[in-house]
């Protein structure tokens, strides 16, 4: 007899179609549900996914989480400044949103485990871990505890009759959603390795980008962009859009050292033109609306929020607390950004804001509504104790 239903987030790829036969051949179960999760891949790319896990599965499900993924998981990155040591987080952002809707229809189907197709090295076997053992089902990995090899799964899918989307040659492995593109696998993994231009999809490189600038403005609403060159857009619209223009100048490209969660360093690359954008924009308005005080205190918070976010912790309690924080933050974070973009570069030209924090009349060197002359005394006092630890060094 056998175990009964198993279901499996499903990505169409090599590692997560491999899965299928294998949770039939070496675990036992006797139906494989999968289910696919739309959080902005391209159309193409979904309808492949699609229609494999209809072919290879006993029953699949395609969820459509798109406008979810802007209002739940982006805006709250874009709040937050969302980095993880140096560049746009994307794939960890989209994780918890996959796993919540693969225990929706785990549910549904009356299921008792879950599977998926990660590795036992890499970072997202946690965040789909800790998603669905927080939902009470059990884990299945077969990639992870079968201690399967690329080579040895791309010749078990030829076996299979499984199209296998890599080859041995090139054997990339892509990792997409609305928000950011990651490149991995393959002779990529060697650091000293220069990557093709092939692997790119979303941006041209910056020595073949246009040779004349492109400004652009950005305008957002208590830190949410709600306005692309004047035009009100919609979340998916705005990024859609802006990951079209910024890609076109080579803006947006990550090729680095990355400390993974288990303490491994690995080479990842990533493409994320309209995040770097954005976010760029997001904490020049920032600089404009909130205080020197709230500026330093969120530095640490976001720091802090993106390192949770990038562990896939989004049930930390902690993770609650800072984005009732953040949240209270923007409330004023309101204005426009003037963003010029050349060559791979992506730099702010100007900003305004109604609750801007500035007034040309007290800065300005022509203004004497401020008495310059009262700075004095504030400069007897600054810097007291330093002086008089300096003075006495001196008459020792």
């Amino acid at each position: 007899m056998g175990k009964g239903t198993i279901v499996l987030a499903y990505s169409g790829g090599l590692d997560t179609s491999i899965c299928i036969p294998l949770l039939k051949e070496r675990y036992g179960y006797d139906r494989v549900i999968t289910v696919a999760v739309n959080v902005g891949q391209r159309d193409d790319e979904m309808k492949m996914v699609t229609d494999k896990g209809h072919k290879l599965a006993d029953k699949h499900y395609t969820i459509d989480a798109r406008e979810k993924f802007v209002n739940e998981y982006i805006w709250p990155a874009i709040r937050a400044n969302g980095s993880y040591e140096g560049y746009p987080m994307g794939t960890s952002l989209a994780r918890p949103l996959i796993a919540e809707e693969v225990v929706k229809i785990a549910a549904i189907e009356g299921a008792r485990a879950i599977g998926h197709g990660c590795t036992g090295k890499g970072n997202d076997q946690l965040r789909f871990d800790f998603v669905f053992r927080t939902a009470g089902f059990e884990i299945v990995a077969p990639i992870r505890e079968l201690n399967l090899t690329r080579d040895w799964e791309i010749e078990y899918a030829k076996e299979h009759n499984i199209p296998v989307p890599v080859a041995k040659d090139k054997p990339w492995s892509v990792d997409e959603n609305l928000w950011s593109r990651s490149i991995e696998g393959g002779k990529l993994e060697d650091p000293a390795f220069h990557p093709p231009e092939e692997i790119y999809a979303w941006t041209v490189s910056p020595v073949a980008a246009p040779d004349t600038p492109e400004i652009i403005s950005i305008e957002f609403l208590k830190g949410i962009p709600v306005k692309l060159n004047g035009i009100d857009m919609c979340g998916f619209d705005l990024i859609v859009k802006l990951n079209e223009i910024a890609g076109k100048h080579g803006i947006g490209r990550n090729n680095m050292i990355e400390d993974r969660i288990l303490g491994l360093k690995a080479r990842e690359i990533y493409e994320h033109p309209a995040a770097t954008v954005l976010l760029t924009a997001h904490r020049d308005i920032e600089q404009l609306t909130l205080t020197r005080q709230e500026l330093a205190f969120k530095h640490l918070v976001d720091d802090k929020w993106s390192e949770l976010a990038y562990m896939g912790l989004v049930h930390e309690p902690l993770y609650y607390d800072l984005n009732a924080f953040i949240n209270a933050s923007q409330e004023k974070v309101s204005g426009s950004v003037d963003v010029m973009l050349f060559k791979g570069s992506c730099r702010v030209m100007g900003r305004s804001s109604q609750e801007g924090i500035y007034s040309d009349d007290l800065v300005s060197f022509d203004s004497t509504t401020i008495d310059q002359c009262h700075a004095i005394g504030f400069s007897e006092y600054f810097g007291l104790q330093a002086r008089l630890v300096e003075q006495r060094k001196r008459k020792k």
